[in-house]
C-alpha cells in the first residue's frame, strides 16, 4: 500500500443522498425513501458536522428542508442536534453529529426515517467509538430517535462514518448498513421498531484496510446493479485481494435472501466515494466512482469512472473514465482541482437517464483560488454523454452570491426532485462559504438541464445553525 498524507476530515466527507430505485428500500406512501413527512415531495438533508451546539464546539447539526410544489426554502425546515428533544444522548465537543446521513422507512410505518452518523461520539469510555442515530419520520416530519450502537466496539472506532439504507435481502423491509474504521461492515436487518431496534444483525467480512484507526468503509452506496429486485451494496475503501497487498477501489456485494454476497472488486483507485444509478437506462443500476487527484496519473485533477451494471452484477472493466479534459466537459484538467470530490446521480431533464453531478471543490475561477464548481454530465444510452454538459459555479449568471476564495462550492451535491415535477433539482453545498460558515444552493431541473431561475440559497443564520459549522459539507445519500 502506498503511503498517504491524511487530510482534514472536512475534505473527506463527500456527496449527497442519491435517490435509490423503488426496490432499494421500503419507502413512504409517496414511494419516496426521503419523504419524511409523507406529503409526496422529496426532502433535502444537509449537515454541519462542525456546528457549535450550546457551548459544545464541533458537536454537529443536521438541517432538513421539506420539499413542496415550489421546492425547498429556508423556512420549511427541521434542525436536529443531540440536544433536540427526543434525540438520544447530548451534544458534546467533537461528536460530529452528521458525519454521514442516509434515509429509508426502517420501521414500516409509511414514513421515511433519517439515519445520522455520529463518528466521534465517546461510548462507555471508548473514545471516538461512534454510533448511528435513527430519527423517526411522521406526518409532522422528523422527531424522536433511537441509537444504533456499535456491536463490536473493541474492533474499531468511528462507527457511523458511512451509512446506507436499502432492502438487501428482498424481504420488503429496509436494512441499515453501517461502516467504521474497521475492516468489516455491519448490516442491521429490518424491520426496526421504536422499542427494540433492528430485527437482527450480522457482520459482513469485507477485509478492508483498517490500520492505525483509519480508513475502513469510507463510503456506502446502494442500488440494484443486477436487476433482480433486491438492493446491492457498494463499498469504497482499500481492499486486501487474495493476491496480497492493498488496492484502492470499490467492492460490490449482491443482495440475497440470506446475506450480501461478494461479487467483485473494482480497481478504480477510488477509495473514498461512489454513487449508484441507471445512467444508460438499461434497467441495471450502474456505479460511478471517483478517483482523487494524482491517483490515476501524475498531475491530474481527479476523474470519475462509469462501471455498468448487468444481470451478472457490475462489469469489472470501466466503461469510461471522464476528466475535465474529456471531450465536451467544460473547463480543464488541472492539478488539485479535485474533480469528483462529490457525486450524485439523478435525472435532471426527465428523459429517463440518470445524469451525474460532479463537484470540483478546489477549482480556481480566474484569480479566485479554491472557489469550487459543479459539472453536470448527461446520461445516455452509451453512458456519460460528451454533449450537453453544464458547468455551474457562484459566478454563473443567476446563481445567488459570488465566488470567493476557499468557498469550496461543490463540497456536497445532490440530484433529487424537490418540487415533484419529475426532474431532479441540483442542490450544492459550499462548506467554506464566509470563512467556513457554509451555505446551500438549490437550482431547478428542467427539460433543457439545470436552470438558475428561481434559485434558492441559504446560510446557517437562515436555518438556525451556528456559524463556522461548515453547513453543506454533507447531504443525504
Amino acid at each position: 500500500m502506498r503511503k498517504r498524507t491524511l487530510v482534514l476530515a472536512a475534505t473527506l466527507v463527500t456527496g449527497l443522498l442519491t435517490a435509490l430505485p423503488a426496490t432499494a428500500a421500503s419507502a413512504a406512501p409517496s414511494g419516496l425513501a426521503d419523504d419524511f413527512n409523507g406529503d409526496g415531495y422529496r426532502d433535502l438533508v444537509t449537515t454541519a458536522p462542525y456546528a457549535k451546539v450550546g457551548s459544545a464546539a464541533y458537536a454537529g447539526a443536521v438541517v432538513v428542508n421539506y420539499g413542496s410544489a415550489s421546492g425547498i426554502s429556508a423556512s420549511r425546515r427541521t434542525v436536529l442536534t443531540q440536544n433536540t428533544a427526543g434525540i438520544p444522548g447530548s451534544a458534546e465537543k467533537d461528536d460530529r453529529f452528521g458525519r454521514a446521513v442516509a434515509s429509508g422507512d426502517l420501521n414500516n410505518d409509511g414514513y421515511a426515517d433519517l439515519v445520522v452518523g455520529v463518528e466521534k461520539e465517546d461510548v462507555s469510555g471508548d473514545k471516538d467509538g461512534g454510533m448511528a442515530t435513527i430519527v423517526w419520520g411522521s406526518k409532522s416530519g422528523l422527531s424522536g430517535g433511537q441509537n444504533v450502537p456499535d456491536p463490536a466496539r473493541s474492533a474499531h472506532d468511528e462507527y457511523g462514518q458511512s451509512l446506507a439504507v436499502a432492502d438487501f435481502d428482498g424481504d420488503g423491509d429496509a436494512d441499515l448498513a453501517v461502516g467504521s474504521t474497521g475492516k468489516d461492515v455491519w448490516i442491521h436487518r429490518g424491520g426496526f421498531s421504536k422499542t427494540s431496534g433492528a430485527a437482527s444483525r450480522y457482520e459482513l467480512a469485507t477485509d478492508l484496510y483498517a490500520g492505525n484507526g483509519i480508513y475502513g468503509a469510507q463510503n456506502l452506496a446502494a442500488g440494484d446493479v443486477d436487476g433482480d429486485g433486491t438492493a446491492d451494496l457498494v463499498i469504497s475503501g482499500q481492499y486486501h485481494p487474495e493476491s496480497g497487498g492493498y488496492d484502492d477501489g470499490t467492492l460490490v456485494y449482491l443482495g440475497s435472501p440470506s446475506t450480501l454476497a461478494f461479487q467483485t472488486f473494482l480497481r478504480s483507485e477510488a477509495w473514498e466515494l461512489a454513487a449508484v444509478g441507471d445512467v444508460n437506462r438499461d434497467g441495471y443500476a450502474d456505479v460511478v466512482t471517483s478517483a482523487s487527484p494524482g491517483t490515476v496519473r501524475e498531475g491530474d485533477g481527479g476523474s470519475v469512472s462509469l462501471w455498468l451494471g448487468s444481470a451478472d452484477g457490475v462489469r469489472t472493466s470501466a466503461h469510461q473514465t471522464v476528466t475535465q479534459d474529456s471531450p465536451g466537459v467544460p473547463g480543464a484538467d488541472e492539478p488539485s482541482d479535485w474533480f469528483g470530490h462529490s457525486l450524485s446521480l439523478g435525472d435532471v431533464n426527465g428523459d429517463g437517464y440518470a445524469d451525474l453531478a460532479v463537484g470540483a471543490i478546489y477549482e480556481d475561477l480566474g484569480s479566485i483560488r479554491l472557489a469550487g464548481s459543479v459539472t453536470v454530465l448527461r446520461g445516455s444510452a452509451s453512458g456519460l454523454a460528451s454533449t450537453g454538459a453544464q458547468a455551474i459555479n457562484q459566478n454563473t449568471s443567476g446563481v445567488p452570491g459570488g465566488a470567493e476564495t476557499a468557498d469550496r462550492f461543490g463540497s456536497a451535491v445532490r440530484l433529487s426532485d424537490l418540487n415533484g415535477d419529475g426532474r431532479a433539482d441540483l442542490s450544492v453545498g459550499a462548506d467554506g462559504e464566509n470563512e467556513a460558515d457554509g451555505s446551500v444552493t438549490s437550482l431547478r431541473g428542467t427539460a433543457s438541464g439545470v436552470t438558475t431561475s428561481n434559485a434558492v440559497v441559504f446560510g446557517p443564520g437562515s436555518v438556525g445553525v451556528s456559524k463556522a459549522g461548515r453547513l453543506g459539507q454533507e447531504m443525504q445519500r
